[in-house]
């Protein structure tokens, strides 16, 4: 009886904070099926001070917990693009404590912030041919101090306990790895690109291993301000008519508001096609003789059209994500993808 009682009855609560909303997730013990989901939308409004935003969060976590059934107070937290610094670099080969002190002391003339006050991690990619010589192409990952204390300072205010912290890509990637079944998936290239409302997560993975990461600067709030300035309406109401009309049935959209909408954000659109080139440019230059096998659409902002427009225009497969698809009980709410991040940090192995 005493060993039933210490085993963990369900996974931590993911916690995935977004500039538009807080998504909270939790799967079984066993991780075979989603025991609670719940989303908060945060108030949109014009930029407000840290401790003010601080408090709108922490509120929101607790409407979403509210009436809802997650056991338990652990949680992981994440790092998102506001916190995290992100660069592939290359190194000399090396490992163990030569191969921390060889990234580190590299960090020290990109970081935008002070070294020491830095927290630094970093991702091996592989070794790569640069010349005639062999370096190692890894990722680094690298937060000020500060950013791990607000969110410690979040957390207590949540009532929540972090039992990690992690970075948006890790849980991305982590997320759809959970669902590769056959021998082949484990040497895959993909990309993973998780359009939010504020920006895009890349990630570049062989299997579980992200090879390439980076966060490009368009979401759906470019997306709302474009059309905003188009048809000359007020941002909230830009983003109201957008988004009903993209979750409309295609037989259910008004032909003239789609055409409309689809005018203001071609512009963003093609400077997101443009910098996903580049990510697949500097991908084919820096691991050659590896192809890519397709493009996974996740985020909140992910819908079949964009997936069809990106795979037209990268001319590279193109499929929707969906980070719950091998779930009993799978969330319902809104958009599947907007999911991944929240499930990848469900999915977190913790002590």
């Amino acid at each position: 009886m005493v060993g039933w009682l210490g085993k963990r009855r369900c996974s931590p609560i993911g916690i995935d904070i977004g500039s538009a909303s807080v998504k909270l997730l939790q799967f079984n013990a066993d991780r075979t099926a989603v025991h609670e989901a719940a989303r908060w939308d945060l108030p949109q409004t014009e930029a407000v001070a840290a401790e003010d935003r601080e408090a709108q969060i922490v509120e929101a976590v607790a409407r979403a917990r509210e009436g809802r059934n997650f056991r338990g107070r652990d949680a992981v937290f994440c790092l998102g693009a506001e916190s995290l610094f992100v660069q592939n670099i290359r190194v000399a080969p090396a490992s163990g404590d030569e191969l921390k002190r060889i990234v580190t002391h590299e960090a020290v003339g990109r970081l935008p912030f002070g070294n020491d006050e830095a927290e630094i991690r970093y991702l091996e990619a592989a070794d790569v041919r640069q010349g005639d010589a062999v370096r190692r192409e890894v990722i680094l990952l690298a937060c000020r101090r500060p950013a791990v204390d607000q969110i410690l300072a979040l957390a207590e205010g949540t009532g929540l306990v972090p039992v990690a912290i992690d970075v948006e890509p890790a849980a991305l990637l982590r997320c759809y790895f959970k669902q590769f079944r056959r021998d082949e998936d484990y040497q895959r290239r993909v990309m993973f690109v998780n359009v939010g409302a504020a920006n895009t997560t890349v990630v570049i993975a062989r299997g579980g291993d992200a090879m390439f990461v980076k966060y490009v600067d368009v979401g759906g709030r470019q997306f709302d301000e474009a059309v905003a300035r188009h048809l000359k309406m007020d941002l909230l109401d830009a983003a109201a008519l957008r988004r009903h009309n993209g979750d409309r049935r295609a037989d259910q959209r008004d032909p003239e508001i789609a055409r409309s909408i689809a005018e203001s954000v071609r512009p963003v659109l093609d400077r997101l096609a443009k910098e996903l080139s580049l990510c697949l440019r500097y991908y084919s230059v820096t691991f050659r003789g590896e192809p890519l096998a397709q493009i996974v659409l996740g985020g909140g902002e992910a819908t079949l059209p964009l997936a069809d427009w990106l795979a037209a225009r990268l001319d590279l497969a193109c499929e929707m994500g969906n980070p719950l698809r091998t779930y009993d009980k799978a969330a319902q709410t809104g958009r599947i993808g907007q999911w991944d991040v929240a499930a990848g940090l469900a999915l977190r192995e913790v002590d």
